[in-house]
């Protein structure tokens, strides 16, 4: 017990230390990137691999750091401009695969690049090996593979090889290779066929499972094979434009086991599927909210253990008694947190656990079972104190046609009721915001606003019917539940009429400035964060793309209609103050929407201010950028709010 002695010292004299009245803090004490994340770690729990961003020089290192020895080898750093850390994991003690990220175009179409690449924990900063090389033949001789990071099974009892799907044959149906990770030679195991998009193995690592998609139709299926000798079957079959579709999730330890997610009741739930007898049976479901996390697996023996369910106390469900008394036990020592198990090693023995609530920003743990200890590892935003920060509180509201709408709603600890507010429409749409630490959020309400955070129509984890509800709704009910959250608000004494600015990045910088739009005197300013702002424009560029149909499905295709749900089609009727922020190498959000809005508002002669973050993404993934992003948020809501 003598570890967790050690933990309660530390996190009592971590709180004693804090003792700063609520006060506003600096900007850049929520602009800056997380001092660290993404903690990995190796397969015997020696090592801990992670990333430190480092905000003078903006860039973000990926770093090695060995438990024993205390040890750090700087491996490989970027300055997030024109490649990026996209996602990284052990191979074994000795390699770290690292995903590389990139904006690039094809025959002029824009698109997002990735790449996988080896790095030996023990160097310093060497290159990388690049493990895929350009394949001649195929559907082009200049075809090259735009996604190289898909790897299906990191096979843990064979440490020199990865399992990976790539499109090297045909371009789109990816075939599957065994892949050495020290020299990248690959042998084919399956080639690409019959429109599989994707594929998956069991628990055996053996290649089980594919998914085809048709794109011009929609039409979608799930083949399933007994062993590696035998035919894919159909297993599942639906239509991604008119049916609720079945997601499968993992293998068991049994082989004949798949378990799965489809609809019961309006709700995803678990469900797994005997392979051999063709039996269903319910594992679990939550009668309000869809199930929505994946399976949680013993690294020690491979089973499944659980799941994740954010709708729960500690987003986990564990049905192995062992990890769930585990997890009682941290939250007996930290009590005030929501606590997550995150990583273990191979024999379990060394895991990480993440902490964190509304108004304590992530802390990553190093727990050893063996010896009862516990010991922080490192905390994601040091500058940021639980004292200056707010908790959040669930809230629900009806619409004016009477459904149910829930979310967030974060009081200011200054200042006194109404409070000037700010309307937060999360991106997506398809989407949800939750409880926890928010940095948009804990900005906002330092700042002295009151922030709502609705989960409107079309939000994820509310079931079929309200996730449907979107289809071409944007700008329709979907924008009259900002509204009714705003009249809420006002009628609970909150908030402010006079002083509400709406503020949403992506999807929710649509409703922004389609708020302001719509309804020109409820807001008194609009920020526009990478926001959508003709959906014309949207739906064209789709054709670029192979997910035209499901974007107009979605979206709607008649020109008319579109239009009327366009911002840029309804500049005239603007009477606020607009701040428009937009990265220029958006992948996911054109950067020409927020030009076109800008060139529109000019020649209407509309109050706003346009800013283009250079090499910016649509994830404030600059460090640079996301200072100059907060700087200009928090100067306009001075001047429109205050």
């Amino acid at each position: 017990m003598q570890g967790w002695l050690t933990l309660l010292i530390l996190v009592s004299a971590l709180t004693c230390s804090f003792v700063l009245q609520a006060t506003e803090l600096p900007v850049k004490s929520f602009s800056r990137l997380p001092q660290f994340s993404n903690p990995e770690l190796s397969p015997n729990g020696s090592r801990v691999a992670f990333v430190q961003n480092v905000d003078e020089a903006g860039l973000a290192v990926l770093t090695a750091f060995d438990l024993s020895t205390g040890k750090s080898n700087y491996l490989v750093q970027s300055d997030n401009e024109k490649v990026k850390i996209n996602w990284f994991e052990w191979a074994n003690e000795q390699t770290l695969l690292v995903s590389v990220r990139y904006a690039a175009q094809r025959y002029g179409t824009d698109t997002t690049e990735t790449r996988l690449v080896a790095i030996d924990a023990n160097g310093t900063m060497e290159d990388p090996r690049v493990l895929i090389k350009p394949r001649p033949g195929g559907l082009r001789d200049d075809h090259i593979s735009q996604f190289q990071d898909n790897v299906i099974d990191f096979l843990p009892k064979d440490p020199e090889h990865i399992l990976i799907a790539v499109d090297l044959d045909i371009q789109n149906m990816p075939s599957v290779y065994k892949l050495n990770v020290n020299n990248g030679k690959k042998k084919r195991i399956e080639k690409g066929k019959r429109m599989i998009r994707d594929w998956m193995t069991d628990q055996q690592h053996r290649l089980r499972l594919g998914y085809v998609t048709e794109y011009k139709t929609g039409e979608k299926s799930i083949l399933v094979r007994q062993d590696e000798d035998s035919d894919f079957e159909r297993m599942f079959e639906y239509n991604t434009l008119t049916d609720q579709p079945v997601y499968p999730v993992g293998f068991d330890l049994d082989p004949n086991i798949l378990y799965f997610k489809q609809y019961k009741d309006d709700k995803l739930a678990l469900f797994k599927l005997d392979l051999t007898t063709k039996e269903q049976e319910l594992v679990f479901a939550d009668p309000d909210f869809d199930v929505d996390g994946g399976l949680i697996y013993s690294s020690k023996s491979g089973e499944v253990i659980g799941i994740n369910h954010a709708n729960t106390d500690t987003g986990r469900i564990y049905w192995d008694k062992n990890r769930e008394k585990l997890l009682r036990s941290l939250n007996k020592v930290l009590p005030d947190t929501d606590n997550y198990l995150t990583a273990f090693s191979q024999d379990e023995n060394i895991y990480l656990l993440y902490s964190e609530n509304d108004y304590l920003p992530g802390v990553y743990y190093l727990g050893n079972r063996k010896e009862g200890s516990l010991s922080i590892l490192f905390e994601t935003y040091p500058e940021l104190v639980p004292e200056v920060l707010t908790e959040h509180d669930y809230i629900s509201y009806k619409a004016r046609d009477g459904v149910e709408i829930k979310g967030y709603l974060t009081i200011p600890k200054t200042g006194e009721a109404p409070f000037p507010t700010i309307i937060h429409p999360h991106g997506g749409p398809y989407a949800r915001d939750s409880t926890g630490f928010d940095y948009w959020t804990s900005f906002f309400a330092n700042r002295g606003y009151a922030v709502l955070r609705p989960n409107f129509r079309g939000s994820k984890g509310y079931g079929y019917a309200f996730k449907q509800s979107q289809m071409k709704r944007w700008g329709l009910e979907m924008q009259d539940d900002l509204e009714d959250g705003l009249n809420w608000m006002v009628e609970k004494g909150y908030a402010d009429a006079s002083k509400v600015c709406i503020v949403g990045g992506s999807y929710g910088g649509y409703a922004a400035l389609m708020g302001v739009a719509k309804t020109p005197d409820v807001y008194k300013c609009a920020i526009s964060f990478a926001g959508v702002t003709n959906l014309k424009t949207l739906v064209s560029d789709s054709r670029d793309y192979v997910n035209t149909k499901m974007v107009k499905n979605q979206i709607g295709d008649d020109r008319g209609d579109l239009a009327d749900r366009s911002p840029y089609y309804n500049v005239e009727a603007i009477k606020s103050p607009i701040l428009l922020i937009h990265g220029e190498k958006d992948r996911v959000v054109d950067v020409k929407h927020s030009r076109m809005m800008a060139n529109e508002l000019d020649d209407e002669d509309k109050a706003f201010e346009y800013i283009e973050l250079e090499n910016g993404d649509h994830y404030l993934s600059i460090q640079r950028n996301r200072h100059i992003t907060f700087a200009a948020m928090d100067k306009f809501l001075k001047q429109h709010l205050k």
